[in-house]
């Protein structure tokens, strides 16, 4: 095989290994690592000996995956403030022409959904995404994982029941979320508590990731009133130069908030029966890197 040809090959399946890597670990960087390292190892390896390239790259990518994340588990019990997962751009273009592979694969990259992923082990969580997220045959993540079936059959049982029942049930309509997104955001921004309020279910919470590293809450608001409150006080502040710009970020719309044409905010809304029910605000500078600015 010659270098082209490996090149080619790992190109053809990067955004797979980059998808698994993502989801396991919820951070860009991290993933980018990964896939990094994964590539070393297909440029180097026996190339006679790989009958099916890409069961045998997902399968150092999963490996690679867990190893980070037993790593960064530790980090993350000594962050300050709530974690989040770091936002990525999500646009499966025309590799994901079907209609309901495409929202199998946006759910599994929503905000909701992977802060759910945070409370399985690196195991669990493997299981959970080559299966509910790829839709892996079990016996090839049985062998990308040196387990048995069997084994992985019951991995796979045990992680689905604890992320249907510790997953919050949002509605997913595109439409009716980028409005509510718009409405909200204008209501925020103009200052208007009345029309925030009507806006937010009683039971609203605001999750906000700054890791320390810039000004925002470090416990999670409860109830409209609330969040209400802290948002319009948040619209009063003075200022440099805010641009506000809508873009497709885990699986739905969201906005970025530029500061002086930079990445200052992330937020994303959750929605059920017409109100918003959770609000996820990313203020730490290393998690918005990435962000849109057009």
């Amino acid at each position: 095989m010659t270098a082209n040809t490996l090149t080619d090959v790992f190109e053809e399946h990067r955004p797979v290994l980059t998808g698994v890597a993502y989801r396991m670990l919820g951070r860009i960087a991290d993933a980018e690592d990964v896939v990094q390292e994964a590539w070393l190892r297909w440029s180097s390896v026996e190339r006679e000996g790989v009958r099916e390239p890409r069961a045998y790259l997902v399968r150092i990518t999963t490996r690679l995956a867990i190893d980070r994340l037993r790593h960064v588990q530790s980090r993350r019990e000594a962050y300050v403030g709530p974690w989040l997962p770091e936002p990525v751009v999500t646009d499966f273009g025309p590799s994901v022409p079907d209609t309901a592979e495409r929202a199998v694969l946006a759910e599994s990259v929503s905000l909701a959904v992977l802060v759910v992923l945070e409370s399985l082990s690196p195991l669990e969580r493997a299981v959970f995404v080559l299966r509910e997220a790829f839709r892996f045959p079990y016996a090839e993540i049985a062998a990308t994982l040196d387990r048995t079936e069997a084994a992985v059959r019951q991995l796979a049982g045990r992680a689905k029941r604890h992320v249907e029942e510790r997953k919050p049930r949002f509605d997913v309509d595109p439409v009716a979320r980028r409005d509510l997104t718009e409405r909200f955001l204008a209501a925020a921004s103009g200052g208007d508590l009345e029309q925030l309020l009507a806006l937010l279910a009683p039971d609203v919470r605001l999750v906000s990731d700054s890791g320390g590293k810039s000004k925002a809450p470090r416990r999670v608001i409860e109830t409209a009133d609330k969040v209400g409150r802290f948002l319009i006080a948040v619209g009063r502040e003075p200022s440099a130069d805010l641009e506000f710009r809508l873009a497709e970020l885990n699986g739905g719309v969201a906005v970025v908030i530029l500061t002086n044409g930079r990445p200052d905010t992330f937020f994303q809304v959750d929605i059920r029966d017409g109100v918003i029910q959770c609000v996820y605000l990313v203020r730490n500078p290393d998690k918005l890197a990435g962000m849109p600015t057009a």
